[in-house]
């Protein structure tokens, strides 16, 4: 029998990551992300949000052979508050406490993909409009920060490249 462990969320940064590098090189950056729910009150019909979000902790990794520097883009475009989509897998963290003695655990995110939701930020380049950063290598669907010439002010590079059919919708091929 096949397994599937994945998860995929929206929600809030609840604080600034933090990063940090392991021995091995590998970098981390870990935060607290708040996912809620909304839900019709039946009587108003009006949406209102659940008082009791889910805190969840995430971490992302960058290895030093990646292709794509998740770490270095959560670090540099996510703050407190900032909404974000997130894919990953859950993972289960289990440790003795140093005061009890009794064993803990807790459920994290290991994130593989983060979409970036919110605007970008005054006198900031950070937030994104939507763009993707991830490790998925090769998958061609997930961009870093835009170029430098990217937005409403970029210069204009001419019409897109004509498909040589030379004639409208006739060489339309469906």
């Amino acid at each position: 029998m096949a397994t599937l462990n994945k998860v995929m969320l929206i929600g809030r940064l609840t604080d600034d990551p933090k990063d940090a590098a392991l021995q091995s090189g590998t970098r981390v950056v870990k935060f607290r992300f708040a996912v809620g729910r909304s839900r019709k009150n039946q009587q108003t019909g009006q949406w209102e949000n659940d008082p009791n979000p889910l805190f969840i902790d995430c971490e992302a990794y960058t290895r030093q052979d990646a292709r794509r520097d998740l770490v270095g883009l959560i670090q540099q475009y996510c703050r407190k508050g900032d909404p974000l989509y997130v894919e990953g897998r859950l993972q289960l963290d289990q440790w003795d406490d140093k005061q009890t003695g009794q064993k803990r655990s807790k459920h994290k995110i290991v994130i593989d993909n983060i979409e970036f939701l919110g605007g970008n930020r005054q006198g900031e380049g950070g937030g994104g409009g939507g763009r993707s950063a991830g490790n998925r290598g090769g998958s061609g669907s997930n961009f870093g920060p835009p170029p430098d010439d990217y937005g409403p002010d970029a210069p204009d590079h001419g019409p897109p490249p004509s498909n040589g059919g030379g004639g409208g919708d006739e060489s339309i091929p469906f």
